[in-house]
């Protein structure tokens, strides 16, 4: 009974993680649209380099600094596991540019969508790797998300390969922080620290040669490129932390409030357009979260997978 509770209690808390963090992702695109007129390389650079000034500073200030060399010094004696770390620094990387890039040249509804498929990809991830299992009612909320998705990629017109892009490096990302089993804090620095070097280059070379905008700009767009370390590191951190708690199949259906939200703000803000087609995909996609939330509360009184995935956590 006890076990059962504390399951429980730490699915309720790696939910509310997750939510978080994907909330503060929908939002993401009202804080780039502040710098657009910024080239997407040198806000990755920034977004990369105040990333690690931030968690280094967490770690002073958590006095978890001698913790985190002891963890770099256990990584470098394992290279399967710095191999893992590397490649979800590199795929959250391609991840930041591809989306910076595509809110700033106004495709933030071809991003939203990119961000619909992702929990398809996580789902089919969770399933091929990790062995994860479906309820009968999660799997028609999956056939219904997935029509959803189909019916804007085929109305879309064109191959998305923004979409496409987005959805793969976040999926795989998401499937890498399952399996490296460090704490979120020092797991994200390690990220950023592994990747720093090659944003310190970019931004040194960019001052070198007199085009950067940071230190030539007004004082706001400053503070703006510090500003992103901020936005980068938080939502990442709460990412972490959920992901560690609750399947990559619910992270995978969680994964629609992101998008939902810049969806609705490329269409009111950014001003794209938006057809009756792509209602009704939204509306399928919006059906299949309903069945998915309910499948876990009214339709089974256990959900197996989250069980599964809390247990192994405690033994």
């Amino acid at each position: 009974m006890l076990n059962t509770t504390m399951i429980n209690r730490e699915t309720k808390i790696g939910a509310i993680y997750s939510l978080s963090a994907y909330f503060m992702w929908g939002l993401f695109p009202l804080y780039w649209m502040l710098i657009h007129q910024i080239s997407a390389l040198e806000i990755l650079a920034h977004r990369i380099f105040w990333s690690l000034i931030l968690m280094l500073g967490l770690l002073a200030v958590t006095r978890t600094f001698g913790k985190f060399l002891k963890q770099l010094k256990e990584l470098i004696a394992k290279p399967k596991l710095l191999f893992c770390v590397f490649i979800a620094s590199v795929l959250i990387t391609v991840n930041w540019l591809i989306y910076i890039w595509a809110v700033n040249n106004g495709h933030v509804i071809e991003s939203s969508m990119g961000y619909y498929i992702n929990p398809l990809i996580s789902i089919l991830l969770g399933i091929i790797f990790l062995k994860e299992k479906l309820t009968i009612w999660q799997f028609v909320a999956f056939l219904l998300a997935a029509m959803g998705v189909l019916i804007e990629t085929v109305n879309y017109g064109h191959f998305p390969w923004i979409a496409l892009m987005l959805a793969l490096t976040f999926g795989f990302y998401g499937l890498a922080k399952k399996l490296i089993h460090i704490e979120p804090s020092l797991e994200l620095t390690l990220e950023t620290l592994l990747i720093v070097p090659a944003a310190l280059f970019y931004l040194l070379y960019l001052q070198q040669t007199g085009v950067a905008a940071f230190g030539h700009s007004s004082w706001l767009i400053n503070l703006l490129l510090i500003g992103t370390g901020v936005v980068t590191a938080v939502p990442l951190l709460f990412f972490a932390e959920g992901a560690q708690r609750i399947s990559l199949t619910m992270i995978g259906f969680f994964q629609y409030v992101a998008p939902t939200l810049q969806l609705l703000i490329g269409i009111t803000i950014y001003r794209e357009p938006f057809h009756v087609v792509q209602l009704i995909a939204f509306s399928f996609i919006w059906v299949a979260l309903v069945i998915f939330t309910l499948s876990a509360t009214l339709f089974n009184r256990d959900h197996p997978v989250l069980l599964r995935t809390a247990e192994s956590k405690h033994h």
